[in-house]
């Protein structure tokens, strides 16, 4: 494959009717798991409340369904090329919704995490799914270009959502019932699907390959543990072993895929120049963000004091931003280049992040509300033009597949920066000095500070609470600026690797 994009066949042409309800319908897949990820946040410290779990357990919590959805999505992507992408959206919805109610009534941490991971299994199946049916729905590219933007508006939508509803449930009702926000949607993408989605398939597909599948999963999961462990508890033996497990995974599956006939994933993809590019940025943003946002809302409620719907509606101007910079980013990549725009987002991200680093437990909401809203409309730009490279950059009957290595890039950096990032902030956090007789829950993290302040005396409960926010703002700082270094050099490369690189249908 050359680093030229794929040319739209005139067969292609053709403007399918119903394509945008049946992308209303793709779009509720994408907000089903957008909602999910953005509960967490907000529920992370009634949970940490209920269930008492460990700093580690509580970070395994945040990331294990992004560590089982990263290796589980070329497979299910490609599963879904093979027996049709439609079948696997609906069953894989339907377990998304009944494992929610798992998630819902998890009584212990170890109960909590894997409910987590099951809901990353059903997880897998929808993202590439709902992208590579816009590939074969919208054929024209400018179209195409809208209907991803709408698809990347709808995630951005869900960001802003899920803390409003959740911050609403979470303030009448039990954290549970954040989960259980999944069953209604599950049920109207379902009915409506079924009769609105257009089923699609490779017409060659070749065996669902099982050695490959059990490569990719095992390599995945192995080498983002290690790298989790490594960050939290330095290089050890189990370590070292995790990573040696997962490199070895890794590199049978790609031996595998490249003397297979037909391959679970077509390697070839990355010899474009755009779709390695494409794939790089999404997976250093994410990496970059995910780490600063998972523990965004608990700063926002632990340290600041806000109730979780107004945490929620504190974080909306990041969705907003996303949103807007979404619907517009097609055209605007086609009115000056790809690479301007998605390196300029990068850049946007980085310098509002870097704002961030200066943030006190007394920050106004002025500096807060402006770098959100910088972050969502440098990310609205960039993942939206990203995905539209990718998907521009292959033939229509490897669109799963593709679809797949992009959200795997999104998953893998978000496990990666919850785990780096995270720890940096779990590690300055568990030094914080505290007076005598303070528990040692409260050193692991900043919910079982608040928690085991109940139990002390006033004064001592607020000296230790202090210095455990002092704490754990700095680790917060410290985050940021890394996650700011990352973005300003992700738009460096990004401005190399997507030099020429433009959309179908630009001049």
């Amino acid at each position: 494959m050359t680093s030229t994009l794929q040319p739209v066949h005139p067969d292609e042409a053709v403007k399918r009717p119903g394509r945008w309800l049946a992308l209303s319908v793709l779009v509720f897949a994408v907000l089903l798991v957008a909602v999910d990820a953005t509960v967490l946040g907000l529920a992370t410290p009634y949970i940490s409340e209920d269930l008492e779990p460990s700093g580690t357990q509580l970070l395994w919590i945040g990331d294990v369904y992004s560590f089982v959805i990263a290796g589980l999505l070329v497979s299910m992507g490609s599963l879904g090329d093979r027996i049709g992408r439609k079948r696997v959206l609906l069953v894989g919805a339907t377990a998304f919704g009944a494992i929610s109610v798992l998630n819902a009534y998890a009584t212990t941490p170890e109960m909590m995490i894997a409910a987590r991971a099951l809901l990353g299994v059903a997880g897998a199946t929808l993202m590439p799914a709902t992208l590579a049916l816009i590939r074969n729905l919208f054929h024209d590219p400018r179209e195409r270009s809208l209907a991803v933007g709408i698809w990347g508006a709808t995630a951005s939508a869900g960001t802003a959502l899920g803390p409003i509803v959740g911050g609403f449930l979470l303030e009448h009702f039990w954290w549970g019932s954040a989960f259980l926000i999944n069953l209604p949607v599950m049920a109207v993408l379902v009915v409506v699907g079924i009769r609105t989605l257009p089923e699609s398939r490779n017409p060659h597909p070749g065996p669902w390959d099982l050695a490959s599948v059990v490569l990719s999963l095992v390599g995945m999961i192995a080498v983002v543990y290690a790298v989790k462990e490594a960050a939290t508890h330095g290089l050890t033996r189990a370590t070292a072993g995790a990573a040696l497990l997962g490199a070895a995974g890794l590199y049978g599956f790609v031996r595998r895929q490249l003397t297979l006939p037909v391959p679970l994933l077509d390697m070839r993809l990355f010899r474009n120049r755009g779709f390695s590019g494409a794939v790089l940025a999404d997976l250093l943003t994410v990496l970059g963000l995910s780490g600063l946002v998972f523990f965004l809302s608990q700063y926002l409620q632990l340290v600041q004091g806000r109730r979780p719907l107004e945490a929620g509606l504190a974080e909306l101007p990041a969705a907003v931003g996303a949103v807007a910079a979404g619907l517009i980013a097609g055209h605007v990549a086609r009115r000056f280049s790809v690479r301007a725009v998605v390196s300029g987002g990068l850049a946007a991200i980085g310098l509002a992040l870097a704002a961030l680093t200066v943030i006190d437990e007394s920050t106004g909401y002025p500096l807060l509300g402006a770098s959100l809203l910088v972050v969502g409309v440098g990310a609205g730009f960039s993942f939206t033009v990203t995905a539209d490279v990718i998907l521009s950059s292959v033939p229509k009957e490897e669109a799963g597949s593709a679809s797949a290595v992009s959200e795997t890039a999104y998953e893998l950096g978000a496990a990666l920066g919850i785990a780096v990032l995270g720890s940096i902030v779990t590690g300055v956090y568990r030094g914080f000095p505290s007076p005598p007789g303070t528990p040692a829950g409260a050193h692991e993290s900043l919910g079982g500070a608040v928690e085991a302040a109940s139990g002390m005396p006033a004064a001592t409960a607020q000296e230790m609470l202090a210095s455990a926010r002092e704490a754990f703002v700095s680790g917060l700082s410290l985050a940021a600026g890394a996650g700011a270094v990352v973005l300003l050099a992700t738009a460096g490369t990004a401005w190399v690797l997507l030099k020429g690189q433009k959309l179908d249908g630009s001049r």
